[in-house]
């Protein structure tokens, strides 16, 4: 039987004339309808929003409790939510009990972080004839914050927007992603559970279109948090005027291989998470650069470990690799595919497509400018690509747009320092690959892959003010 999901305004769930379906990404078949908001709807859900803040009842222990009731929450319904994750997003069963995990330490490092907020002293002193002035700036939050999540990580991503917000005391309007809106529902009501009063957390769906503009539109939000394209980010920060926005976007990750590497080991890994979430995450493998005299060691080793991969139905818990999140997007993958095989790149696995499973895919013999390797694939797609030098291995990989993660292996501490100060990107991921996140870390990019960090302390600074307070002691 279907479930209709109506929008969450001020604690109430308010229904709609119009819904839209939310299919099982592996069978087709509807699992829910969700309601289509209207301006209205964005409208109100803003108005409780910055009323919720204008009261400001939750203290810092409070919200702290909040967070951590969520995590024992969410883990009683662990089972629930891997299922519901396998079959609204396609992530096989692997993949969805790693992402309950992380959400669990989110709001369990969230709520620590609730507790530790503090500004700091300045030295007014410093300066001459500021002697009898004491001075402090104390962290304050924003306000209403839009948060706008992506399909590909709906209960995680969507936990790393909410729980930093609730922890430094803001509210949130949640404008989740139209093929993955059931995660956020339940952590919603996840939270709700936990004691998190009314209009904390207000939920609208509906297309980006039209709902994002709305949202933007609303001058009385804060702050803007957003994940997904780069093409929607740079319109976000071009409508937010001065209001301040944190954007995680795009990648097509660069994963060095050095001749001094364990080729075995390295070759392992790759396999492993080149394809892992079927290559639907900013910070999947997608571009593999191997110094030319292992090349073609590591690619029989990389190869060998590919072709272990299982691909198919996600609910099997054998399942390595599940669909992408429409027909149409693997269609879309498969087309680059071609088009740099017609332009003279070289099939060395995969290729072959059922629906919305696209096999893994193995390409050598690309150049810089195909689609597979200068835009972000968003696919289980990686190439191949030999180097002579450390220093031609940089430079590949900072010929990119974006600047995400980057992964090299290599034995050399000398190598992999110069990787730390040469490689343009947020992240440098040694002996392991650009996928690796730690939801403690701070995580965000350069150039086109965004403005500001993710995890949840650094989080919570973007999601703050700087207050400045002076005291004159001798008024």
């Amino acid at each position: 039987m279907e479930r209709h999901y109506p929008l969450y305004v001020n604690g109430e769930w308010i229904a709609t004339e119009e819904t839209f379906p939310v299919y099982h990404k592996y069978t087709g078949q509807v699992l829910a309808r969700v309601a289509k908001a209207e301006q209205e709807h964005v409208r109100q859900a803003v108005t409780a929003a910055r009323a919720a803040f204008a009261r400001s009842e939750l203290t810092p222990s409070q919200r702290s409790q909040i967070l951590q009731t969520a995590a024992e929450i969410v883990q009683e319904r662990r089972d629930e939510l891997e299922r519901s994750l396998v079959r609204e997003v396609g992530k096989t069963r692997k993949d969805a009990a790693g992402e309950l995990e992380r959400v669990i330490n989110t709001l369990r490092l969230s709520a620590e972080e609730a507790k530790r907020i503090a500004g700091e002293m300045v030295p007014l002193h410093a300066t001459p004839g500021a002697e009898n002035r004491i001075g402090f700036a104390l962290r304050v939050p924003r306000g209403v914050i839009a948060a706008i999540t992506p399909f590909n990580y709906p209960l995680l991503l969507t936990t790393h927007k909410l729980a930093p917000a609730i922890a430094a005391g803001n509210t949130v309007v949640l404008k989740p992603a139209s093929f993955t809106p059931l995660a956020s529902f339940q952590l919603v009501e996840i939270l709700e559970q936990a004691g998190l009063p009314k209009g904390h957390v207000n939920i609208v769906t509906g297309s980006g279109s039209e709902v994002g503009e709305w949202l933007l539109a609303d001058e009385r939000i804060a702050m803007y948090t957003f994940t997904g394209s780069a093409e929607v980010g740079r319109q976000i920060k071009q409508r937010s005027g001065l209001r301040p926005v944190a954007l995680e976007l795009g990648n097509n990750s660069p994963n060095i291989v050095h001749s001094d590497a364990d080729l075995k080991q390295a070759a392992a890994i790759i396999a492993q998470r080149s394809f892992h979430n079927a290559g639907q995450a900013c910070i999947a493998v997608q571009r593999i650069l191997v110094q030319e005299a292992v090349c073609e060691a590591f690619t029989a080793e990389y190869l060998a470990c590919v072709k272990q991969l299982r691909v198919g139905d996600p609910e099997d818990p054998a399942t390595d690799v599940g669909p992408m999140i429409s027909e149409k997007e693997a269609v879309r993958a498969e087309a680059w595919v071609r088009e740099a095989l017609q332009a003279g790149a070289r099939l060395l696995y995969g290729g072959q497509r059922e629906g919305a499973l696209l096999y893994p895919t193995v390409l050598t013999d690309t150049r810089p400018e195909m689609k597979v390797n200068c835009l972000e694939v968003f696919a289980p797609v990686v190439t191949i690509q030999p180097y002579q030098t450390i220093e031609e291995a940089f430079a590949l990989a900072n010929d990119s747009a974006y600047g995400l993660q980057a992964g090299i292996f290599t034995s050399s501490l000398e190598v992999a320092m110069q990787a730390a100060k040469k490689l343009e990107y947020g992240g440098v991921i040694i002996n392991d690959v650009s996928t690796y996140r730690n939801d403690v870390m701070p995580y965000g990019g350069v150039k086109n892959s965004g403005l500001g960090k993710e995890g949840p302390r650094y989080a919570i600074e973007e999601m703050t003010d700087l207050r400045m307070v002076v005291l004159n002691l001798k008024a």
